[in-house]
């Protein structure tokens, strides 16, 4: 058998997980700066630093890794809001809880309200091909409920308040003022972009919401 000579390469092997995390985080960006309709497969491939045709090959299309990229994004907060344990939480300690977090995901996240604007844009003809968004949702919903019903008990929050409804308020209040910081801050003639002024929004958020759900 010959010997190996030093300057022989050795392969490398492709590590697909790795290759589609590439993939996806190219895509994020692409999708983020451009729209599913501005973005390109070869730009999204050359970001990656991977051949155009594993794009194909992870993913089947354009569509279905924007998608992907689409069920990663929601992934994210659902996971965070996983990790804060909030049922284990006095109720009215949760609530402020899950609104400081979501208000915080926004904020940390830009191209989440981007992403999200360009598929209401669309439709939601991504969205509602998904299998898995859905499945995502239920648990926090689920969540949401037990929360609103042990306040109830706990005698500091009033019947009748829809899970649902109370979590589209809180993405709401947050989702607005991240949306359109910009118009916001040139009509109001103040800078709601600034550190201070999100301290302000966050807290604001909270007490606002808090306050509906009291007797």
């Amino acid at each position: 058998m010959p010997a190996k000579r030093s300057g022989d390469t050795v392969p490398q092997r492709r590590d697909p997980v790795a290759t589609r995390n590439k993939l996806l985080t190219a895509a994020r960006q692409e999708f983020a700066r451009h729209g599913f309709a501005g973005a390109r497969v070869d730009e999204i491939a050359e970001r990656a630093g991977v051949n155009k045709q594993l794009v194909y090959h992870y993913f089947g299309d354009k569509d279905a890794l924007y998608l992907a990229v689409l069920e990663w994004v929601y992934e994210d907060i659902r996971e965070q809001e996983r990790r804060l344990n909030l049922e284990g939480l006095p109720p009215e300690k949760a609530i402020r809880k899950l609104i400081e977090a979501s208000f915080d995901h926004l904020a940390a996240n830009p191209d989440f309200i981007v992403l999200l604007n360009d598929e209401n844009r669309g439709g939601a003809r991504h969205v509602r091909g998904s299998t898995r968004l859905e499945a995502m949702h239920s648990p926090l919903v689920k969540s949401v409920s037990h929360i609103l019903n042990e306040g109830v008990r706990a005698g500091v929050f009033r019947k009748g308040i829809d899970p649902v409804q109370l979590y589209i308020s809180i993405a709401g209040l947050s989702y607005f003022f991240f949306s359109n910081t910009p118009t916001l801050s040139a009509i109001f003639g103040k800078d709601l972009s600034s550190r201070a002024q999100r301290r302000a929004r966050r807290r604001h958020v909270a007490d606002l919401v808090l306050q509906s759900l009291r007797p």
